[in-house]
């Protein structure tokens, strides 16, 4: 029996997937490359002259750190994205569970109901959000906001939970009822620990959609000292001000956490995204 070969590449084929590769890989790198360049540029009408470079320096982020509330907006951001995380990953990863492993009334609505409210505009949830968040007086705290992330995070996050735990043998929830445990023992114990792919995926996600978010928080946050970092940093480039520098350096400060982030989930992501996709 002989072995498969290997298919062979042409010369011709090899170098225009190279070419096709270095121009991908340019395109991705070239706006944050752009983004870093003009955080380090002092001068303040540098940025309009794209072909000078002028006077490079460390002077936007001392500013930036030192003459703006970008400290306080990034402790709001931390809380409210932390917060959303922790909040959303609790209820879909349960939601999740309950509609792989249970069969209860309304079981099939509920994750057609998820789906659907996925498919509406952030812009279309504002008004009703707000009369909802005003009635309840959570307008300007953090705990209307990360409510209102929620809505964004949890039906997605539970649909993908939903399709790790259908890859996981129910033989080992019955293993765990023998064992005496409760059903959310056998989830807490049993089902966590081997969904800690899936789990990363929706972690992942929730911080970097509550980490970035901008028409909720705009709208929700009425006060400059709850502003989140998104709804801050818009305050450097308005009709009456244009403070470049500041803009692009304090984007490349918001990078830090949301790549950390990736980094401490970046092993489990291929396999949570591969798993989760399997059955729905």
């Amino acid at each position: 029996m002989t072995a498969a070969r290997t298919p062979v590449r042409s010369p011709l084929r090899s170098t225009a997937l190279h070419v096709l590769l270095v121009g991908a890989s340019v395109a991705a790198v070239f706006p944050v490359a752009w983004v870093v360049l003009t955080s380090v540029k002092t001068d303040r009408d540098t940025w309009a002259r794209p072909g000078s470079l002028g006077a490079l320096g460390l002077e936007n982020y001392r500013q930036v750190l030192v003459d703006t509330q970008f400290g306080r907006w990034f402790a709001n951001s931390l809380i409210v994205a932390g917060g959303t995380t922790l909040l959303a990953v609790l209820i879909a990863a349960t939601a999740g569970y309950a509609a792989s492993r249970m069969r209860f009334p309304g079981h099939r609505p509920l994750m057609w109901m998820f789906l659907v409210v996925q498919m509406f505009p952030a812009a279309v949830l504002i008004v009703p959000l707000y009369n909802v968040l005003a009635d309840l007086g959570l307008l300007n705290t953090y705990g209307g906001l990360i409510l209102a992330q929620c809505t964004v995070a949890v039906p997605y996050c539970a649909w993908m939970l939903k399709g790790y735990f259908d890859t996981i043998p129910v033989s080992i929830d019955e293993a765990g009822r023998i064992d005496g445990l409760s059903p959310f023992g056998t989830f807490w114990r049993l089902i966590v620990p081997l969904s800690r792919p899936g789990i990363a995926v929706t972690v992942f996600y929730s911080f970097i959609t509550a980490w970035g978010e901008v028409a909720f928080a705009s709208v929700f946050m009425q006060s400059e000292d709850r502003y989140p970092l998104p709804v801050g940093m818009a305050t450097f480039v308005s009709d009456w001000t244009s403070e470049w520098g500041l803009l692009t350096a304090s984007s490349v400060l918001v990078m830090v956490p949301a790549a950390v982030v990736f980094f401490l989930v970046q092993r489990h992501l291929v396999a949570g995204l591969t798993a989760g996709g399997v059955k729905g």
